[in-house]
């Protein structure tokens, strides 16, 4: 009886099968781990492009109701807050009280940029919760927003004595924000200051 013929396993198609095989688990585990790292990350803490750059250039007129107006060269100086919020968002009025807690307590001046608002409602809404800014402009068409980067309201960002953006929150902020972040930053941002 004539002997049978075995397949070669150890030839070029078994190569081919390797690599179809190798390419998507490559590829799986490669996104996995991206997934993994983007887990990691606090979605409040986008990094932003702006960080340590001049805030951008703008000039704003005050929100109906008030005299003081907010441009970019009101942030130098002094550490300062530019919260950007609006009376239609839900989250800004949670955080509301946490704003006037730092104005009351004279924490530094807080800036507000008042997001695509109709100005009897921004009024109508400072009026109602109080008005913990020390300049308020109203970016109507949101063009400036634009410019600082913002994603959505509310959004606070943290500015240095040379007007250079120092930290951008995404979201409202909260009491442990302030105590573990915000607090800190600025007593160093005071400490880094040129005429400290």
């Amino acid at each position: 009886m004539p002997e049978k013929a075995t397949a070669n396993t150890s030839g070029p198609a078994t190569g081919a099968n390797a690599v179809k095989f190798l390419v998507p688990l490559i590829l799986f585990v490669a996104i996995g781990i991206f997934l993994a790292i983007g887990l990691t990350l606090n979605p409040r803490e986008v990094p932003s492009p702006l960080i340590g750059k001049p805030v951008p250039e703008f000039a704003l007129p005050p929100v109906q109701g008030r005299t003081e107006g907010l441009a970019s060269t009101d942030l130098k100086g002094e550490v300062s807050l530019v919260n950007v919020f609006a009376s239609w968002c839900t989250a800004c009025r949670d955080v509301h009280p946490l704003f006037m807690q730092l104005y009351q307590e004279n924490v530094l001046p807080i800036h507000g940029l008042n997001y695509k608002d109709r100005p009897r409602d921004a009024a109508a809404w400072l009026d109602a919760l109080g008005d913990p800014y020390t300049r308020t402009g109203a970016d109507f068409d949101g063009r400036v927003a634009i410019d600082w980067g913002v994603y959505g309201v509310p959004e606070t960002f943290v500015v240095d004595t040379r007007g250079r953006i120092a930290y951008k929150h995404i979201g409202a902020i909260n009491p442990r924000f302030v105590e573990e972040k915000l607090l800190p930053l600025i007593k160093q941002l005071r400490a880094a200051a040129p005429d400290s």
